[in-house]
């Protein structure tokens, strides 16, 4: 395909995406008044279901045993390009992740890239993921098989600045409980075991932990249970915590590292630990340098100048990073809100919303599609990725 016929072809769909426009917002407004937490997202994953079913895809519910996950699929034959949704919110400041962006900026994005697959061929798919945040849906989801047959993944992140290579650490949950004896605080102090003073010099412990870590590398939590009343010793305590790395191999240092902490809490008290690691682990995120590129240049054709990654900064977590691992993949972010709105915040969940939040949306789907075209109309530029990603 010539240069010409495929800038054409852009313009197609960046019209597209304009002439859904009205229903892409609507979409992701009802997503975002109504927010549903991990794996209860039924009417956010019914609507996005519903409006690619409307535009001719084939919609698979239940994926992978989750009632909230969907693959949907248009095109018979040929290489395949996914679209990854997320629609899951936060418990308490709702979609302060902008999670309803997300997905219906990948509904978006394979609505307009029904161009490509009609024209030129090929398949693409949206791969609706439930339970991004914290539970990691998408782990399970690639065990079962629901990424079987796909090439090369893409989403888009709201965020604050707009890039192309993302950086996300590898991350796992800890939960933590101590176990120690009641009695009254003042009359018998002598013969309780403080679950709580446990809990506490865990804590210390891990805050002078910080200071002989990698850089880049986290770990923070919360007390969930303190105790009962101010007068009973804590016979119980419980926290969860996080533990990130950038690789795996480090994660799994830092783990033990943290667990010492926990360890001496129980040691100096003489309360029982206990302690369970969660089953699904995020892995780093492993950007494609060439799908980077060419959704750099989609996005800078928009009108918006795509920055470098800060190595000092946007260092979360995503599953999106284990899908990363397994096929090329990108997770750019686009920018809806200044700078010094925070993520996870209410501010942010109210720039998901406002103008800025709509031009992201429409802005990522259009980069998105764009992207796809380069890959299934350029048959070398997914040769390279793949190629890259082979390299390792």
């Amino acid at each position: 395909m010539c240069e010409e016929e495929l800038a054409r072809l852009k313009e197609d769909m960046r019209a597209a995406v304009d002439a859904i426009r009205p229903e892409l917002l609507d979409l992701s407004l009802t997503i975002h008044d109504n927010p549903e937490l991990g794996h209860q997202e039924f009417r956010a994953s019914a609507l996005l279901r519903a409006f690619l079913k409307s535009r001719g895809f084939e919609v698979e519910s239940g994926v992978a045993g989750f009632p909230t996950a969907f693959r949907a699929s248009y095109g018979s034959s040929g290489p395949a390009i996914a679209f990854v949704a997320e629609y899951d919110a936060l418990p308490k400041i709702g979609h302060a992740c902008g999670h309803n962006i997300i997905g219906v900026a990948s509904a978006g994005a394979a609505a307009a890239s029904r161009l490509v697959v009609d024209h030129f061929g090929g398949r693409i798919a949206v791969i609706g993921t439930p339970a991004e945040e914290l539970i990691g849906g998408k782990v399970p989801m690639i065990e079962r098989g629901a990424f079987e047959g796909v090439d090369a993944a893409m989403m888009v992140h709201p965020g604050v600045r707009d890039t192309a290579l993302s950086t996300a650490l590898a991350c796992v949950a800890l939960e933590v409980e101590f176990f120690g004896k009641a009695a009254h605080a003042a009359a018998r102090p002598e013969d309780g075991i403080n679950a709580l003073d446990a809990m506490l010099i865990s804590y210390d412990a891990m805050n002078a932990l910080r200071q002989h870590i990698r850089s880049r590398a986290r770990f923070h939590g919360i007390i969930t249970d303190g105790g009962e009343a101010a007068n009973v010793v804590p016979a119980h305590t419980a926290g969860s915590f996080i533990v990130r790395a950038d690789n795996m191999e480090y994660l799994e240092a830092l783990k033990e590292r943290v667990l010492n902490c926990f360890r001496a809490g129980a040691l100096a008290t003489g309360a029982r630990m206990e302690h369970r690691w969660a089953e699904v682990c995020y892995k780093p995120l492993r950007s494609s340098q060439t799908l980077a590129e060419l959704y750099t240049r989609n996005m800078e054709a928009l009108g918006r100048k795509v920055h470098p990654p800060n190595p000092e900064r946007g260092l979360g977590s995503t599953d999106m990073g284990n899908v990363s691992q397994i096929m090329p993949a990108i997770h750019p972010s686009v920018a809806i809100a200044p700078d010094n709105v925070l993520g996870h915040s209410p501010e942010f969940a109210e720039a998901a919303v406002s103008e800025g939040g709509h031009r992201g949306l429409l802005d990522g789907a259009k980069a998105l599609a764009m992207t796809a075209a380069d890959l299934l109309c350029v048959p070398e530029n997914l040769a390279r990725a793949k190629e890259e990603f082979a390299r390792g």
